[in-house]
């Protein structure tokens, strides 16, 4: 289920920084897309989240770029980074 390992990574001003497991536990136990897709995602440790094989990975990046701006948790000048390792 979980096929796909990836890194979830903020960058702000020129350094990357991995985004706290808090957050992605928050992107991940809420259903707020109503997009079956993401419930394929789990969290297991600071930017670090493993994927099914049918999410797809740009979707996933705007999705959550778009709910960590909502919870004020991504600062307004970073961008988020989705690396599969």
């Amino acid at each position: 289920m979980f096929a796909h390992k990836i890194r979830v990574e903020y960058e702000e001003n020129g350094k990357l920084h991995p985004c706290p497991l808090k957050w992605l536990d928050s992107f991940s136990m809420r259903n707020f897309t109503n997009a079956t897709v993401f419930d394929d995602t789990l969290p297991v440790g600071d930017g670090y989240m493993e994927v099914g094989s049918l999410v797809p990975l740009d979707a996933l990046k705007s999705a959550m770029e778009d709910w960590f701006r909502r919870k004020s948790y991504l600062p307004k000048s970073a961008v988020l980074v989705i690396t599969p390792f």
